[in-house]
Order: structure tokens, then sequence, then C-alpha cells
């Protein structure tokens, strides 16, 4: 991960990218999980986060209804967030680019610059230890949806916890 330390000493904001392939069920439950685990630890002055998709076919259009039932659910809104594909600039503009899958991991790795890499990670690996998939409930019914919901938000719980301790400590 990369931080930098600004002139005051204080440490410099990081920015985390949530990919699946549509941008309307996974990323946008981890992004709202994510933001909410953030600002549950006063976190969220010091992490840009955002979601996009492999894939362009759902660009503009709000999260799957299913996605939204779920995060109210638990008290998360994703309804104001909107798909996008996942740009040739977001490769330089995101310290964290965390693919559901692997499928969507190879796909960011064939489009990213390879002095890129270093930033694309399978998210559970990441955040679990687990080389484990998100699964892609859109083909399913409501309960795919909150297990994925549950699998985001034991892994968007470790990222945060970790995030904390690298954003708080005190600098040289």
């Amino acid at each position: 991960m990369t931080t930098s330390v600004s002139g005051d000493g204080e440490k410099a904001q990081i920015s985390v990218l949530f990919v699946c392939m549509g941008n309307i069920c996974r990323s946008p439950l981890a992004e709202g999980i994510f933001r909410q685990g953030l600002a549950d630890a006063d976190l969220s002055d010091l992490v840009t986060v955002d979601s996009a998709g492999t894939g362009n076919w759902h660009q503009g259009d709000g999260p799957d209804s299913r996605s939204v039932e779920t995060a109210l659910r638990h008290g998360i809104d994703i309804s104001g967030q909107r798909a996008r594909q996942i740009t040739p600039e977001d490769f330089d503009r995101f310290d964290l680019i965390f693919a559901m899958d692997r499928s969507n991991e190879a796909t960011m790795r064939a489009r990213a610059p390879s002095s890129r890499h270093d930033r694309i990670m399978l998210f559970l690996d990441h955040t679990l230890g687990s080389r484990a998939d998100i699964p892609d409930p859109y083909y399913g019914g409501g309960d795919g949806f909150e297990e994925v919901y549950q699998l985001l938000r034991e892994g968007c719980s470790a990222l945060v916890s970790r995030l904390g301790k690298e954003l708080r400590q005190p600098s040289e």
C-alpha cells in the first residue's frame, strides 16, 4: 500500500476501488459496507472509496434492487450509487483495486499497465487471506445477496481495521 506523509506529519489519503463485472451487485455493496465501516472508525476523511465494473452493460444504472434491499436491511443506503466501467485512469488514481473474483482480477491485469499490477488484488485474498471469490449473486435469489453481504462485511471490517492502524501510526 502506498501512503505518504505530508509536511505537517499527517498521512495522506489512500484510495480504494472495488470492482466486479457490472458494478450493480457486489462492488456497490462493498463500497457501501466499506464507507460505513470507515465512518464508524472515523476514517472517512482519510480514505477515498469508489466502485466500478469491468463491463459497461449497466453504465449509469443504480445498483441491483436486491443489493439495495440487502444493504438497507443492514442500515446502509447504496441507492444513490451509479454503475460505471473501470477506466485506464483508475489504475493511476487508486492505491488499492479490489477484484471481487479471479475473472475480474484477470481482466483488470490485462487492461492495466504492468507497473500498476501491484495495486490489483483479489478482495478476500488481501483482506482475509482466502484465495476465494465473492460469488456473483445476480442470477440467484435473495439468499445469495445476503451471503455476499456477509462475506463483504467480514472482509471490509478487516480492511478498515488494517487501514486504521496504518493511517494512524505516528510519522517518524
